[in-house]
């Protein structure tokens, strides 16, 4: 059996090898046991393949750090990236790299400032990171000159081209000196990167990592099968499952990914959103959070999301699946990096499941079919995890001011009543099963038989759409479903609600959570997504509740009608969660309460 190599086996320095090992990198990743010594040894270009997250940067930085001079003049090095996050990450990584060796490095990107980048070219910059139309501009501009150029390294260029970067990169690779080696790094080989490189290329040597050593090995892939409107519902039993999760969601569209982050972040849970429409001042902003760990879920597009490298994921969640098998190869290759196992989840409503398989057989992967867990399964885990860090706590030495407090609260009471006080007042909501909606369980349908073709055989009583769909059949029910449930339009568990009031009315969101819970005795942290119009306005509520407001409230409205009742399609919004939008069309316009003399968040 061959032994793996060392970083020492690879040629490189004493100084350099100790920068590696205080990174904690103990030995090479296969692209890099192939490039490192091939560019340390040889004068030729060279190609590498390999997939994102195999550790590409180390395996073309090492090699400059060995042979570039700091302080040489001019700009030895270029390093083209994609994205302006890639630039960053490769630019950090260089430097952490780098050693005693007093490289000037310095990352070049569009919405950065031109005059810290002049400033920078005008100190003196050894190896330039940046992003094909900055890096063409300054070009243009004359302010940035590439002719001591002696490397020139094309990363991520798949994504480049995908990116609409190919005519870019023609014009940049015909103004660059000549005499400059070129290194190119991509996770596909397309045709247009072989016309680049056999255009801008002498003799290039192709080093490829095969298939079966990409990091997709290291990943635990499952899916779970789910209505549409399930899907954050099972997205927070996910979060509240795994006790240190630390991962990405990615959605299909910017406002999807906007949603889902505040309604996250409504949640309690630490979460923000990364899309196209951000400015780059707060797309580094989030990233900087995320990678501090600040908040452990980023909801992110894939356009966003391209070249980020985050070490240490767990997760990697596909809220809505992806359009093709490479792509969910590139999310989940996220995660399970650098050794380490991570988990991929994919989210899929029962139209969807022809769309997995075939995802699954293109991509050569097996996604094992899990179920979502029960309300009783994640309180009874929660319940088991606070069990065992008290147990390990007892043990433990405990602050001289704790220790009295404890004995003061002791003192003529009964241990168990103090307890469960001091239980009741600080995690009662962690227990409380309330706070999750009922989720359709499609687990115990007929299992499906796969086809030779990587589909499905149907079977009777599928969720309507799906293969096979037995119109016959009745419809699945729903844990603790109420009687009004099937017409709800709000999320399953829960139901949104018309309330004839807005802000003409002197309403505004606080005050009408005020209003439920003074006069409907609803407490506010059960009323979600409360949206107010002008004379109308919407909330999401559990099903309880939304019975309890509709009594209370029955004969409070204009001309005796209803204050509050179930939302519907022609009031404006169809389901909830949705927050924005112009409503089109009101069943009717109540006056302000104000004309009436009293408001009901007033009354006593």
């Amino acid at each position: 059996m061959n032994t793996p190599p060392t970083f020492a086996d690879l040629g490189l320095s004493a100084p350099v090898l100790e920068a590696l090992s205080r990174k904690g990198f103990e030995e090479p990743t296969p692209i890099q046991a192939l490039v490192i010594p091939a560019l340390l040894a040889a004068e030729c270009d060279l190609i590498g393949q390999a997939q994102t997250g195999t550790g590409k940067t180390a395996a073309f930085a090492l090699p400059l750090i060995e042979k570039l001079t700091p302080g040489a003049g001019g700009v030895q090095a270029l390093v083209l990236a994609p994205t302006r996050e890639l630039a960053v990450q490769v630019c950090e990584e260089i430097s952490s790299l780098r050693g005693t060796k007093a490289f000037s490095v310095a990352p070049v990107y569009g919405g950065q400032s031109y005059t810290e980048q002049f400033r920078r070219f005008k100190q003196g910059v050894d190896i330039l990171v940046g992003t094909p139309g900055r890096i063409l501009d300054h070009l243009e501009r004359g302010t940035l000159k590439l002719d001591k150029l002696k490397y020139l390294i094309l990363d991520e260029a798949d994504e480049m081209l995908d990116m609409g970067f190919s005519e870019d990169i023609e014009t940049l690779l015909e103004q660059v000196n000549p005499d400059r080696r070129m290194l190119l790094f991509s996770a596909t080989m397309p045709d247009r990167i072989r016309v680049i490189a056999n255009k801008h290329m002498k003799n290039p040597k192709t080093l490829t990592v095969k298939a079966t050593t990409l990091t997709i090995e290291l990943t635990e892939q499952i899916y779970f099968e789910v209505n549409e409107g399930d899907k954050f519902e099972s997205l927070c039993r996910i979060l509240d499952l795994e006790e240190d999760f630390f991962g990405m969601v990615f959605c299909r569209t910017k406002i999807q990914t906007d949603e889902l982050a505040h309604k996250l972040a409504d949640r309690g849970y630490g979460s923000e959103a990364l899309h196209g429409d951000l400015t780059q001042g707060q797309r580094e902003q989030v990233l900087k959070k995320f990678k501090n760990k600040r908040i452990n879920v980023l909801c992110a597009t894939d356009v966003a999301a391209r070249g980020i490298d985050v070490e240490g994921l767990t997760h990697v969640i596909n809220f809505s699946l992806p359009q093709d098998p490479e792509a969910y190869v590139h999310r989940i290759g996220r995660t399970g990096r650098a050794g380490k196992e991570g988990t991929a989840v994919t989210f899929i409503t029962p139209i969807e499941y022809r769309k997995l398989a075939f995802i699954e057989r293109v991509s050569k992967a097996r996604i094992r079919k899990e179920r979502v867990p029960g309300i009783s399964e994640i309180i009874n885990l929660k319940k088991s995890r606070l069990m065992g860090k008290i147990t390990e706590a007892i043990g433990a030495d405990v602050k001289p001011a704790v220790g009295e407090l404890a004995h003061e609260l002791l003192e003529g009471r009964e241990a168990e009543a103090v307890l469960a006080a001091v239980l009741q007042q600080y995690v009662a909501d962690e227990f409380d099963e309330s706070t999750y909606a009922p989720i359709r369980d499609l687990f115990d349908r007929p299992k499906r038989e796969r086809t030779e073709f990587g589909g499905t055989t149907g079977f009777p009583g599928a969720p309507y759409g799906a293969p096979g769909f037995n119109r016959a059949a009745p419809p699945p029910r729903f844990e603790g479903q109420r009687p009004f449930d099937d017409n709800g339009p709000g999320p399953r568990g829960k139901a949104r609600l018309f309330i004839a009031m807005g802000r003409q009315d002197g309403l505004s969101p606080k005050k009408l959570v005020e209003l439920l819970e003074s006069q409907g005795g609803v407490p506010g942290r059960f009323v979600d997504d409360a949206a107010v119009m002008e004379d109308f306005s919407f909330v999401t509520v559990p099903f309880r509740d939304a019975e309890r407001l509709i009594h209370a409230f029955r004969t409070q409205g204009q001309q005796g009608k209803p204050l509050i009742k179930l939302a519907r399609p022609e009031d404006g919004q169809t389901s909830g969660g949705n927050t924005g939008g112009a409503p089109f069309k009101k069943p009717y316009s109540p006056k302000p309460f104000a004309a009436r003399g009293s408001k009901p968040w007033e009354r006593k």
